[in-house]
């Protein structure tokens, strides 16, 4: 069986199963290695990306239920040399440190920045509340989406 998705603004038709997880067509078949593999439970938010500009947990989310959707994953965020005010914000408050949970971080924050664009502080806990970090950079996590909030208001 075959499945088209968007991803990244590109139509991608790609070999799996309907019931096959969207991550592991993002990370196997479009080598889209920004989602990282957590718990396999929706309970991390390592695997975060943006289903219609919505926060996602790509591991529980089969592909074929997301065939007619836009889907946004770190690669499409920014690049290297066009990076997002939010990844250049996470580097200047240096708010990753092992990185594994990072991009879930990111897709997370542009979700909730893009549907509320001044976030108090507790509006960010509570959007972040299922992104877990073990480096504890919870603190310049915070930060980071602060300033690029600031960055990308008018």
């Amino acid at each position: 069986m075959a499945i088209t998705l968007t991803v990244n603004e590109r139509r991608r038709t790609v070999p799996a199963a309907a019931d096959t997880p969207l991550l592991y067509v993002l990370r196997n078949d479009l080598e889209l290695n920004a989602a990282k593999f957590g718990c396999g439970m929706a309970q991390c938010g390592a695997c975060t990306v943006l289903v219609d500009g919505k926060p996602v947990r790509s591991c529980v989310t089969p592909a074929a239920a997301v065939k007619d959707a836009k889907i946004t994953t770190l690669e499409g965020l920014g690049s290297a040399e066009k990076l997002h005010p939010l990844q250049k914000a996470f580097i200047d408050e240096q708010a990753a440190q092992c990185g594994y949970c990072i991009a879930g971080m990111l897709m997370t924050a542009k979700g909730l920045l893009d549907e509320n664009p001044h976030p108090s502080e507790a509006d960010l806990r509570l959007a972040l509340a299922g992104n877990l970090c073990r480096c504890g950079t919870h603190g310049r996590i915070i930060r980071a989406i602060q300033r690029a909030a600031k960055e990308m208001s008018p």
